[in-house]
């Protein structure tokens, strides 16, 4: 594992925390190799969506620890890398250093899901499987 000086510090932000970034923490912290710090914050902050961790689970990765914060100006100060996963969060972020890459990942919310249990299961796999992908690319990427 890097230091801490080394690695590149990545927060991931959306509006509830619940969900998109949820599961992107928990992939760049599994797949990164300790090449990253990892973070996520949301922008009104609403806890962990169960579903998440369980889709997360079905993959091997356990966010079931995780936490649902609110994002700080303290927290932006000490990125590198701000990854907002939805559009409200990308127009409503605090002041973000111009030092921080900003990148954003346009996903639908998975907690908007309606119909059965298993069909609201069915689209945050599908949306957890995107966020694989992008988190996949960011690592070749850095």
């Amino acid at each position: 594992m890097n230091s801490e000086r080394d690695q590149k510090r990545v927060l991931f932000l959306c509006t509830g925390n619940s969900a998109r970034s949820q599961m992107a923490e928990g992939f760049l912290k599994a797949l990164g190799g300790g090449h990253f710090a990892v973070s996520s914050a949301g922008t009104a902050p609403v806890g962990v969506n169960p579903l998440a961790i369980k889709a997360m689970a079905e993959v091997g990765i356990d966010i079931s620890s995780h936490t649902s914060d609110a994002v700080s100006a303290d927290l932006l100060a000490n990125i590198d890398l701000l990854v907002t996963l939805c559009g409200d969060a990308r127009e409503n972020c605090p002041f973000v250093p111009v030092k921080v890459e900003k990148r954003h990942w346009p996903l639908e919310d998975p907690a908007r899901a309606e119909g059965s249990e298993e069909q609201k299961l069915q689209r945050f796999r599908e949306i957890r499987d995107k966020i694989k992908g992008y988190v996949e690319k960011l690592i070749t990427e850095s």
